[in-house]
């Protein structure tokens, strides 16, 4: 019997661990530089400007965007496989996948794939001059990161829209830490314990964060 199925599995499943632990660390960075919005425009619309024009920025993008799509096309791949070898499912199942996300994660990681497609929408498209009718300026004429943000945060379809994803999105967040580390074989009973408190942090400070700024921008609390 050949073990090529499950040796090609197995590569999928690690590539996908370290390209979901790449992107975790980009939301960190992500959401420190949208923090920046909600103590002054000028230093966001700064961030945002230095992003848009530092070469090494513009090329690790494209690196990014490569990033997503090797997660989500091998997830997707992976599930399917999943479902033609155990049609029927197991009786019981790991303590891991007891999770009450880990049955959920394909769906979840769909619609983050289809809020990520929206939100490049609004503002990467706009920005490079596909979509839209191209970013505000300010005063001296330079683009304004900062308003878009804002004007988009103003209407409360899209507010809300925005949290269900983000919230979506840290659900998915919670069982994924966990899912990398243990199949890159990081799940060492001495410290799985603090892997799985570090994970379940994370992801609760990176939702909260990403949810507060559209609240407190919508609510005009800064």
């Amino acid at each position: 019997m050949s073990n090529k199925p499950y040796y090609s599995s197995i590569t999928k499943k690690l590539i996908m661990s370290l390209m979901g632990l790449f992107l975790l660390t980009f939301l960190v960075v992500h959401l420190a530089l949208n923090s920046l919005i909600l103590f002054n425009k000028d230093w966001f619309n700064e961030g945002a400007h230095f992003m848009g024009t530092n070469w090494f920025i513009q090329v690790f993008q494209w690196v990014l965007f490569g990033g997503f799509a090797l997660h989500i096309v091998f997830g997707i791949v992976l599930q399917i496989q999943n479902w033609m070898s155990r049609p029927t499912g197991y009786k019981r199942r790991a303590a891991m996948e007891q999770s009450p996300f880990s049955k959920y994660m394909i769906y979840t990681g769909m619609v983050i794939f289809i809020f990520l497609v929206i939100h490049l929408f609004n503002f990467f498209f706009v920005k490079m001059g596909w979509v839209g009718n191209g970013i505000p300026l300010t005063p001296s004429g330079e683009e304004d990161m900062g308003q878009l943000v804002i004007n988009l945060f103003q209407h409360s379809g899209y507010v809300a829209f925005y949290v269900v994803m983000i919230l979506l999105m840290g659900f998915h967040l919670d069982h994924a830490f966990q899912s990398a580390f243990q199949t890159l074989g990081l799940n060492n009973k001495t410290y799985w314990g603090f892997i799985n408190a570090f994970g379940r942090v994370y992801s609760v400070v990176v939702t909260l964060g990403f949810v507060i700024i559209p609240l407190f921008i919508y609510f005009k609390i800064v």
